[in-house]
């Protein structure tokens, strides 16, 4: 006789967590593999490696948002469970986890680009795609950090600092205290929307 699963094991399944896990792996195992041949470019007159600082926090941060499609969304509403427990502990153990292992993974770069801004932009990126998650459905969470992580790559002034340090924090150098400030509140106000309301039930 099969033991009876456990909620954790449900959830960890209907939400396709080893499938996001085995991708967030591969991804990182992958940049970190490249990191110590990749040749910088300069780009806006900095020596920045984008697939890491840019790149590779919006592709994480896809990968936490994606994650939180259900395909039974309608019945999930059914079930007598505080939900918002389920998606606080999802949301803040995928960011944990993507930033300490992208963190590590990220090479020490000139004018301050380093492990900061890695960890700064899946705070950032990721706060974007929960925000998604809410407005547009899981399964479409990627598209806002990919369109604003892109958008912020062209548009960037070539001096960091000044007001561009809020608007286009992911390009900014680790030291920015304007550019922490935007990531962390996208993070909070991004994670906090999709814990108390989830992600948008797409019919």
């Amino acid at each position: 006789m099969n033991p009876r699963p456990s909620l954790l094991s449900l959830y960890v399944r209907s939400r396709g967590l080893p499938g996001a896990a085995t991708a967030l792996a591969v991804l990182l195992t992958a940049n970190a593999w490249i990191a110590g041949w990749v040749i910088y470019r300069p780009l806006s007159e900095r020596s920045i490696d984008v697939p890491f600082f840019v790149l590779l926090p919006i592709l994480t941060a896809a990968i936490t948002g994606t994650s939180l499609h259900s395909p039974s969304a309608e019945l999930d509403l059914c079930a007598p469970l505080r939900w918002w427990r389920w998606r606080a502990t999802h949301i803040v153990t995928a960011t944990i986890v993507s930033a300490c292992c992208l963190g590590l993974a990220a090479p020490n770069a000139a004018h301050g680009f380093g492990a900061q801004t890695a960890i700064r932009g899946v705070l950032g990126f990721t706060g974007l795609a929960c925000a998604g998650a809410v407005l547009v459905g899981a399964r479409l969470s990627w598209a806002p950090p990919m369109v604003y992580g892109l958008g912020v790559l062209l548009a960037v002034p070539r001096t960091p600092g000044g007001p561009a340090a809020w608007w286009g924090w992911s390009m900014q150098p680790g030291s920015q205290p304007g550019a922490w400030a935007t990531a962390a509140a996208l993070f909070v106000g991004g994670a906090g929307l999709l814990i108390v309301r989830g992600p948008q039930v797409r019919r």
